[in-house]
């Protein structure tokens, strides 16, 4: 079961936020947590290929490092379907480790006791 899920609906367009959702995801896995990362809106973008090349908030580790990071330690990303779609994103837009999911995913993460935090 997920303990943690981090709900992010940002890409280029504030880096700093995507960032530290994936700061703060990073940081519950590190701390034995099952986390999955939820992309909504803008932030169905970060899982594709090449999308997070160079893109880094002042203070932070690059985006694609963060990201990176969050997948190989176990992290679950989770990409909203109905978001990517009209986005024009499919399967094989994404790096390994992302998913593309429906409402029901995240819907029954929170009813299960999930904690949540939106960015």
């Amino acid at each position: 079961m997920t303990n943690v899920m981090i709900h992010n609906t940002n890409g280029n367009g504030d880096i700093e936020k995507a960032s530290l959702s994936f700061v703060v995801a990073n940081t519950a896995l590190a701390s034995g947590q099952d986390t999955a990362v939820l992309l909504t809106t803008d932030g169905v973008c970060i899982p594709t290929k090449g999308y997070t090349d160079g893109l880094e908030a002042n203070g932070f580790p690059p985006l694609k490092e963060l990201v990176n990071n969050f997948v190989s330690n176990g992290g679950k990303l989770w990409v909203c379907g109905a978001c990517a779609k009209p986005r024009g994103i499919g399967p094989d837009d994404l790096m390994d480790g992302a998913e593309l999911v429906g409402a029901a995913t995240a819907v029954e993460a929170m009813v299960s006791g999930t904690r949540t935090i939106s960015f």
